[in-house]
């Protein structure tokens, strides 16, 4: 993925939720699938559909549970040829709502066993979210990195019969000769 900004953007205010939720869906026109699929690398995104459904969980909290339905054409890494993939994912995630979020992290602490852990609220400084990043996020970590068109191995060149000298070799010849 590149470090360009990202294709698509859906803000919402989540002051604006109500105890009832929120339902949307996200389905960019062809215009923005294309700029998908150059942020993704990849030949073409055909289709990327993204359910979202928000909660309020308390005045700071929220949940974000969204369903993904992407279609995609890839290249072969073998021998170029489009490979065509369809992702379909679900997922969540808890938002906390910390307004003053530090922007910087700090490298000179040890790192404890639960920063790792997958559970931790998404930190959030604004209430206005952007719903299209976590489909953006999830979308190209879903992406195959190696595609291969059916059928297709990868076979290594065949290894020529003069390989370098083991290292070690050599002493075992020195050896020998001492005997």
């Amino acid at each position: 993925m590149s470090d360009q900004p990202p294709p698509i953007e859906r803000l919402y205010d989540l002051n604006r939720l109500s105890e009832a939720g929120y339902e949307t869906t996200v389905a960019p026109g062809a215009e923005d699938l294309a700029k998908i699929a150059r942020w993704a690398d990849v030949v073409a995104v055909n289709r990327f559909e993204g359910q979202i459904s928000l909660r309020r969980l308390s005045s700071t909290r929220f949940s974000y549970a969204a369903h993904l339905e992407a279609d995609i054409v890839q290249s072969c890494t073998v021998t170029l040829e489009p490979v065509s993939a369809s992702l379909s994912l679900e997922f969540t995630r808890a938002l906390h709502l910390v307004p003053h979020v530090k922007k910087t992290v700090d490298f000179s602490g040890e790192l404890s066993p639960a920063a790792a852990d997958d559970d931790v609220p998404d930190e959030i400084d604004s209430t206005r979210y952007d719903l299209a990043a976590p489909l953006l996020e999830e979308f190209s970590l879903a992406i195959d990195p190696y595609p291969r068109a059916p059928g297709v191995a990868f076979d290594a060149p065949e290894a020529a019969n003069d390989r370098p000298e083991n290292p070690f070799a050599v002493l075992g010849k020195l050896k020998e000769k001492r005997q």
